[in-house]
């Protein structure tokens, strides 16, 4: 399966591009434009994106098994225990 490169809505784009940009200016001294800003963006989305997403896949998976074990542990509650006819 092939997985489609991040597509990101213009709004968190630019945002994004304005704490890059911050970062730089901050922590560096440093003056970034744009479209440097725009570059450094794609980079880590590109690069360091499909870490992310794995990890959040597997924190679901882990939560989602978690969740199974605890419904498990409900119907097995429910069972109807056999006792004696008198």
């Amino acid at each position: 399966m092939a997985i489609t490169p991040l597509k990101l809505p213009r709004e968190q784009r630019e945002q994004m591009i304005s704490l890059i940009q911050e970062y730089f200016e901050v922590e560096r001294g440093e003056q970034i434009g744009d479209l440097a800003a725009d570059g450094m963006l794609d980079f880590f989305l590109k690069q360091i994106g499909p870490y992310v997403y794995n990890q959040a896949l597997s924190d679901s998976r882990q939560l989602v098994n978690e969740r199974m074990a605890s419904l498990e542990e409900d119907i097995y509650a429910l069972e109807l225990r056999p006792g004696r006819v008198r």
